[in-house]
């Protein structure tokens, strides 16, 4: 049997409600630092978009491309809606992946949220994929 893969669709941005990147990717911690560090040429590096605000886990590819391209066409409020849903001070989720600070979301829902998604983390803290 293979093991499952997790995907993730993700925002990046610059500044709070500035520029906006939307992606997917299998490897969401990866993706985050290479952002992070520059190496992604094209759009995110030269607009400086190094800020992870926003990501959505998926366990099929197929989802996560059509919840990527069905986010690419929303308006940028509604983007802005779907990050301050979970994210309202557009906070760096950077930290959390890592497993150095708590998402925002954790304090909003408490110790509920972690159970239900624990299925989707790797034994070290972090999105499996």
């Amino acid at each position: 049997m293979a093991e499952e893969h997790i995907y993730a669709v993700y925002i990046m941005t610059n500044v709070q409600r500035g520029v906006l990147y939307t992606g997917v990717t299998g490897d969401l911690l990866t993706r985050a630092q290479q952002h992070r560090d520059g190496e992604v040429p094209g759009f995110t590096r030269t607009r400086g978009c190094k800020t992870l605000v926003w990501f959505e886990l998926h366990g099929d590819i197929s989802q996560a491309i059509a919840r990527e391209k069905l986010i690419k066409r929303w308006r940028r409020g509604w983007k802005f809606d779907l990050i301050e849903a979970l994210n309202p001070g557009w906070q760096d989720l950077w930290p959390g992946l890592v497993g150095s600070e708590p998402y925002p979301w954790e304090a909003m829902i408490g110790d509920t949220g972690a159970g239900a998604a624990k299925d989707l983390w790797s034994s070290e803290g972090r999105p499996r994929g």
